[in-house]
């Protein structure tokens, strides 16, 4: 068996779905989205198709050195996203020629289900308490929201009263159910650490990105600084990128996401390094259906998985969209990632390219969105 063709196409609202096809007619999905940039993508794959074509799809570990090694410049977001949604096709493949689905292939299940978290949010605290409480009406055990606006390296005592208020709306109509928040990299130390300070009797499930990724120290700071579990890694790329949080446990929860780290075959390794180091893994997706398929399979046979995010169940873009039930994500039973792509429908879809939202701070200045 062998490769024949490589392509790679954008999906409203904000996606890229790659489709590799074989001479023997078994085709392979994957999903190589970088949110922003979906033309980038397109070309990435396409350029990797010199390396796949006439190779045989189940050498996937040969094919991924080949990928990422083979070419003068490695890792980052653009790259990445483009291998990573190759190396989730391909296991696709396999999966399908062996007829069994990617984790029986990766070393079988070692749980039975995937638990999944919802969403509340809003910015006046009325709202979010009823958003957190249709949460739980849903079935969900866990939930994540931001509660943060655009916020000064070192801001004032109004900041610290309106997050707090937020949060505690969240956990009044959340009750019991986890609440895990999401600072996406807006706010400096100063600022996380006096956050966290306020945010700890209120017992959050997580923080995830309480600071940007480039400085692992500042990172660490924070989490030495609270009891309150820290989340990162949407935004670092390949075991490499994660060297750092991992070695000097910067975090307890990492964060990859299959279609920006490397797709299956990375991830696993993340996770291994993870997993000697006590941390658990809660991958990020707000994507497509392709990538969250990935990401049920990486979960039903990865030790130290927590939860799932999740964006698209697939209805409209998969034949037999996906589901979540009572929390729990519904697990395919079909071969490969067990998803079955409806292509005409989705080529068939008005596509405008999604634009990144924008932020600024009081006086004028870029603030991090």
């Amino acid at each position: 068996m062998n490769i024949t063709a490589v392509e790679a196409f954008p999906v409203p609202p904000r996606w890229v779905f790659c489709k590799v096809t074989t001479d023997t007619g078994i085709v392979g999905w994957g999903e190589a989205t970088l949110e922003g940039h979906a033309a980038t993508q397109v070309a990435a794959v396409h350029e990797l198709a010199r390396i796949l074509i006439g190779e045989d799809p189940l050498r996937i570990e040969y094919l991924w050195q080949g990928m990422y090694r083979s070419g003068f410049y490695r890792g980052g977001p653009v790259l990445m996203s483009a291998l990573s949604g190759v190396d989730m096709a391909l296991w696709d493949i396999f999966g399908k020629f062996a007829d069994l689905p990617v984790h029986q292939l990766l070393g079988g299940a070692c749980r039975d289900r995937v638990r999944v978290y919802g969403s509340c949010g809003g910015s006046d605290p009325a709202q979010i308490r009823e958003s957190a409480r249709a949460a739980v009406e849903a079935g969900f055990t866990a939930m994540k929201f931001g509660p943060v606006d655009a916020t000064e390296i070192v801001d004032g005592l109004d900041v610290l009263n309106t997050v707090e208020a937020r949060v505690a709306a969240a956990r009044e109509g959340a009750g019991d159910a986890d609440v895990a928040l999401d600072f996406h990299g807006r706010i400096a130390p100063p600022m996380a650490i006096a956050l966290a300070d306020v945010l700890r009797p209120l017992r959050p499930f997580f923080i995830e990105e309480p600071v940007q990724c480039e400085n692992v120290d500042a990172l660490l700071a924070v989490k030495q600084s609270t009891p309150i579990p820290i989340a990162t890694g949407e935004r670092l790329y390949g075991r490499h990128g994660f060297r750092q949080v991992i070695e000097k446990e910067a975090a307890a929860i990492l964060q990859p996401d299959l279609a920006h780290a490397g797709g299956l075959t990375e991830v696993r390794k993340i996770a291994a390094a993870a997993e000697t180091h006590y941390m658990a893994v809660a991958p990020h997706c707000p994507l497509g259906p392709v990538a969250l398929a990935a990401c049920i399979q990486f979960a039903l046979c990865t030790p130290n998985f927590l939860i799932q995010e999740h964006g698209s169940l697939g209805t409209g873009y998969l034949k037999v969209p996906l589901q979540v039930e009572q929390g729990w994500l519904t697990i395919p039973e079909g071969p490969g990632l067990g998803i079955e792509v409806d292509e005409s429908a989705i080529r068939a879809m008005d596509w405008t390219d999604w634009d990144t939202p924008r932020l600024w701070h009081a006086d004028g200045s870029v603030a991090d969105w």
